[in-house]
């Protein structure tokens, strides 16, 4: 079911359906959708139920009809038949729900039309309408599980058993004032419609008020609303949408926004989308930087993001304030865990929760996983099982093996064991062993595969990034960072990126996934030029990588995934393709050429030429230089002229 709530369709006064907003477009292309949906050719018209409101009013009910035919038609959707259903024909309904591709509620009284709704049984009958349904007005607030239904006839305001509170047709949670420029300042016995009765009714209540012509689209429970918009909660009203914007009513907590520093596109795209960002850090909030302060909706500090107390104290009152929380993520490996503990603790479903939690942080479960995929990987043993045990699996892959923490992520506490000697000594200095994997030693090209998937487990957006020194050699060696990023993806690789993150079961997030592209062929893992699974990341690729995907793809991947949060889609195409490039320098050595000369040698190139935070900088060095080229036989040449020592 699509699921349109409107005050009115048309513009004030207009006898057509609006074209502002997008509406009348929208519709029309949901419309013959829903007549295929049904089994209906191209050029196929709707067939029309209008749902009235006033079933008992014949007088009411006929001209309703013919106005809305009178705008259907105008606005230039062709149907089959407009039939109304009122007392007259009420019998009839189930036949008339199986029958229309569109049901309009009408407009009208909303108590007299609630009862209708009931004494049909029109809830039981939509539970799986493939069509449209759109209400207008009354029909729209009769839409809700809650329905306000504020008091509008004299008389109502003064009743005392008057219902202010009735049961919908639960299609939504969402509760509307219609009609804003017309009720705005209307009055009922005495009262004023919004400030005497919509905000006292509104503390722990949300109502949401438009001009005619703004309207909520629910695809699939997710929804939009377009055009200038106010919400009244807590006895007080605000804007949460301009004319031709959206508002998603999403509430997310994002923890740790500020870092890394790039975050705050992530929070910028939300805002644009209509989310409502919910920000969780541990700094004072004029320490944040001001373009990540511009969009954020509210702001809670705490002393340490590590105090679970606190952070539920956090999320606690943002669900108190804002209502129910939508979404919690940090998009960052570190906080992995905390964000599934939040989500199960407080019902959040559109993330990964405790339950999940282990299958992409703990390397050794991995295993599993990948194996359910039918993905290949490098064998591996716990450290737990021992010394004895581990020379035993060490005989059979023979060395070298990488040992490395169990739940860690880059190449921390990385290392790589060269024989028998070593493997004791490296046992004889980690007492904490049983924290360890070890794993055959595997050569190849390190590749990656990073996209953003929806709710679907589809992806709306991939890229590929080549990594010619592995970042554990890069850490240990002291080594500059080079690497770069595809114009597009290997199609061997898509595949079985793909079938990884179906393997894993991981739907609406942004993934990392890391593989070695065999350079030779191996035994029970495959042929040279074969891919094997060596790490699953469920969060954005760190360090600059994301703007690298940027550049390489003209887009804005922060933008992609806050539309994927948001819309379910991507809305961002992509532009000229390119390879972005990758070099950094570390400090302390003695290169052939000067920054000055870089700049120009490649300023026509440059994306990026800036000093890695400190944080970063063993994996990235300390400072970067990022260009884009259209030649893949430049990228070798560029990281010559950046890290030549003199």
């Amino acid at each position: 079911m699509i699921l349109y709530l409107t005050g009115s369709p048309t513009r004030y006064g207009e006898a057509r359906f609006t074209q502002d907003n997008g509406f009348l477009a929208d519709i029309k292309t949901e419309l013959a959708r829903a007549v295929r949906r049904a089994g209906g050719g191209e050029g196929d018209k709707p067939r029309v139920l209008l749902v009235s409101a006033a079933p008992d009013d014949r007088g009411f009910t006929d001209s309703v009809l013919r106005g809305m035919s009178e705008c259907i038609h105008g606005s230039g959707i062709g149907t089959e038949e407009v039939v109304m259903l009122d007392r007259r024909n009420a019998a009839q309904t189930p036949e008339l729900v199986r029958w229309a591709h569109w049901i309009v509620l009408c407009g009208g009284h909303v108590p007299t039309q609630n009862r209708f709704l009931h004494e049909i049984r029109l809830k039981e009958l939509l539970k799986d309408f493939p069509g449209v349904v759109m209400g207008c007005s009354a029909g729209s607030m009769n839409c809700a599980e809650d329905v306000y239904s504020h008091p509008e006839l004299p008389g109502e305001a003064a009743d005392p058993q008057y219902r202010r509170w009735l049961k919908g047709l639960g299609l939504t949670d969402i509760n509307l004032i219609p009609h804003m420029e017309q009720v705005r300042y209307a009055q009922v016995d005495g009262l004023r419609l919004f400030e005497d009765i919509a905000f006292p009714d509104s503390w722990n209540h949300r109502f949401y008020t438009f001009k005619d012509g703004g309207y909520v689209k629910i695809v699939h429970g997710k929804p939009t609303l377009y055009g200038e918009a106010y919400e009244i909660t807590g006895g007080a009203m605000r804007r949460v949408s301009e004319e031709n914007k959206t508002y998603s009513f999403m509430n997310l907590v994002f923890i740790s926004p500020h870092f890394p520093a790039t975050y705050w596109h992530f929070c910028a795209g939300l805002k644009q989308n209509g989310v409502n960002v919910l920000a969780i850090a541990d700094t004072d909030y004029w320490n944040l930087p001001q373009e990540l302060r511009d969009n954020l909706s509210d702001y809670y500090k705490v002393n340490n993001l590590e105090n679970y107390d606190e952070m539920y104290r956090a999320v606690a009152w943002y669900a108190h304030k804002w209502g129910k929380i939508d979404w919690i993520e940090s998009n960052n490996e570190y906080w992995l865990e905390q964000d599934a503990r939040l989500r199960t603790d407080f019902n959040v479903t559109t993330g990964i929760r405790n339950d999940r939690i282990a299958a992409i942080k703990n390397k050794s479960e991995m295993k599993k996983y990948y194996a359910l995929g039918g993905i290949p990987t490098a064998r591996q043993i716990k450290g737990a099982e021992g010394l004895a045990k581990v020379k035993a699996f060490a005989g059979k892959t023979g060395y070298p093996i990488i040992a490395k923490p169990d739940n860690g992520m880059g190449a921390g506490g990385t290392s790589k064991i060269r024989n028998a000697e070593e493997l004791e000594a490296w046992f004889a200095a980690h007492p904490d062993a049983g924290a360890y994997v070890m794993e055959e030693f595997i050569t190849g090209l390190l590749v990656s595969y990073d996209a953003i998937f929806n709710a679907d487990g589809e992806p709306v957006f991939e890229n590929n990034s080549v990594f010619p020194t592995p970042i554990m050699e890069i850490v240990h060696g002291n080594l500059d960072t080079c690497y770069w990023t595809n114009k597009t993806v290997p199609a061997k690789l898509a595949a079985i990126g793909r079938r990884t993150v179906k393997a894993f079961d991981v739907k609406s997030r942004f993934v990392h996934l890391e593989f070695f592209q065999l350079d030779r062929d191996r035994e029970g893992l495959g042929k040279k030029g074969d891919y094997v699974g060596l790490e699953v990341n469920m969060r954005p690729p760190g360090g600059y990588t994301p703007d690298m995907m940027n550049f390489a793809h003209s887009t804005d991947v922060f933008q992609i995934w806050a539309d994927m949060v948001a819309f379910g889609e991507a809305r961002k195409p992509l532009g000229e393709p390119y390879f972005c490039a990758y070099a950094g320098r570390r400090d302390g050595k003695a290169y052939l050429h000067s920054h000055a000369e870089i700049l120009s040698r490649y300023g026509h190139a440059l994306c990026m030429a800036e000093r890695v935070p400190d944080a970063l900088s063993d994996d990235l060095c300390n400072m970067a230089y990022i260009v884009r080229l259209k030649d893949k036989k430049d990228i070798g040449v560029f990281f010559d002229f950046v890290t030549r020592l003199a």
